[in-house]
């Protein structure tokens, strides 16, 4: 199963103090570093689980459907099979787009 991304909540800053001290100015850059680690998780985590469409892949190198969201596509140049809606195979020479229907790559 794929990795879910945290929802990144928005930081509570620290209240400035009227004159400058430099403990708030390590707190804030504390909590924003944080904050925006947090963000690039999330961030890397999204980017990460998706195939572009434009890819073009073979049928051995697809995540596996489950992990996939459904209607995730990509292109694979080694499918035995060019039938709409059926199961895609690797070993022949065809390139298909193909989409995950959250069980299988189907070819479409």
């Amino acid at each position: 199963m794929a990795t879910k991304p945290i929802n990144p909540a928005p930081p509570n800053l620290p209240l400035a103090p009227v004159q400058y001290e430099s403990q708030y100015g390590d707190k804030l850059t504390n909590v924003l570093r944080l904050f925006f680690n947090q963000l690039n998780s999330a961030l890397t985590i999204l980017t990460d689980s998706y195939i572009t469409n434009t890819s073009v892949t073979t049928v051995a190198k697809l995540p596996t459907a489950s992990t996939s969201n459904i209607g995730t596509r990509t292109f694979v140049s080694d499918s035995t099979i060019t039938t709409f809606g059926a199961t895609v195979t690797g070993g022949g020479t065809n390139t298909v787009p193909v989409y995950s229907n959250g069980t299988s790559w189907k070819v479409g």
